[in-house]
């Protein structure tokens, strides 16, 4: 919900792309953002400072959660609203969108005793989901699971959530230090801020605890430089890290409207297929229905870059070799790369070039 001089817009995030929907009345706007507020509990006399709140709806039978942060900007208050829709949540790891191998490495490296697994992307690119997936498939009697998290997004039955709250000082880091002397098995750390928190989490994985979290980088082997430039000692790097994921989500081709599209040739092997798959190679895209909203997308899947920590590349690492060595020598391993996994998620009909673009470079 965005106010301007003269006009005022709302705009829904669809499947990662922005559509404006409406624009309300220039008068109705004080009325709409001061009702937002009361619903989240919010100081409407406090136009000053950005707010954040929450807010808990029951329509159709269905609970909804809204995750609601006000900013003041030159025109009046925008304000985003974020939906938190529990019967969305895809906690099937096969329905996410790994390759069979990848898959494989996923759960060799969360059901291994110790170590550390990193989950890495920008901002809404899934990692939650993958994280939640991870632990629902170790939500067992007999663990003992601790999460910190900022903000709790789902609650999981079995596992223990805490909510981060700086301004009180209940940091990730101290959420981390207090979860040790609770006798946990998995940890989960929402994210990987600082040297502080990735120094107490490493210490956590190199005695006897299986630790997830997240980071925001580019790609998998981007993830070791980040740490090391935090300040982490690459020999601690190398012997807790038990895998790293990269993830980005990409569009699904609606399938009411799905037709096959022909790609020129050498769109094709600038995009990176083989040169030997292009005269095979099917594309497709969706024309626009009214299941999908005449966008030819309905849904998301996740593209995955997999990167178990092999003894070559801990060699690598302890080294202090370059992101670009160490994505060499894991591509060499057999590491499907992002660019690699939207290829073949275009090679099975799921996806459109221009989504593979969109969210992944060539390698």
């Amino acid at each position: 919900i965005e106010p301007y001089e003269k006009s005022f817009r709302v705009r829904y995030r669809i499947d990662g792309v922005l559509y404006e929907v409406m624009k309300p009345p220039i008068k109705l706007r004080n009325a709409l953002l001061s009702r937002i507020k009361i619903m989240s509990r919010l100081d409407i006399a406090e136009r000053r400072l950005p707010q954040d709140g929450r807010i808990k709806l029951k329509t159709k039978g269905k609970e909804m959660d809204f995750r609601v942060s006000v900013l003041p900007t030159l025109f009046g208050e925008k304000i985003v609203l974020r939906l938190l829709d529990k019967s969305n949540l895809q906690l099937d790891m096969t329905k996410l969108g790994f390759e069979e191998k990848q898959l494989d490495h996923f759960k060799d490296a969360i059901y291994k005793p110790f170590g550390m697994v990193l989950v890495t992307g920008p901002t809404g690119s899934g990692k939650t989901t993958t994280l939640y997936s991870a632990l629902s498939e170790l939500n067992k009697a007999t663990e003992n699971i601790s999460t910190a998290e900022d903000p709790v997004e789902f609650n999981l039955g079995g596992i223990n959530q805490v909510q981060i709250h700086e301004s009180i000082g209940l940091t990730f880091a101290s959420a981390l230090r207090s979860f040790l002397r609770q006798d946990p098995d998995i940890i989960m750390v929402g994210e990987v801020r600082d040297f502080e928190t990735a120094e107490i989490s490493i210490k956590a994985a190199l005695t006897g605890h299986m630790v997830l979290s997240t980071l925001h980088t580019n790609d998998a082997p981007s993830t070791v430089n980040r740490l090391l430039n935090m300040g982490v000692e690459p020999f601690l790097v190398s012997s807790s890290v038990n895998l790293i994921l990269a993830q980005r989500l990409s569009r699904r081709i609606c399938e009411d409207c799905k037709e096959e599209l022909e790609i020129p040739k050498e769109t094709l092997l600038d995009l990176g297929v083989p040169d030997e798959e292009v005269g095979s190679f099917k594309c497709h895209h969706g024309t626009g229905c009214p299941t999908c909203s005449q966008t030819g997308y309905k849904g998301r899947i996740a593209l995955y870059e997999v990167m178990p920590l092999y003894e070559e590349l801990k060699e690598l690492v302890l080294v202090g070799a370059s992101s670009t060595e160490i994505k060499r020598e894991a591509m060499r391993l057999g590491m499907l790369t992002l660019r690699q996994s939207g290829i073949n998620k275009l090679k099975e009909g799921i996806t459109t070039v221009e989504e593979v673009v969109r969210c992944s470079v060539k390698d």
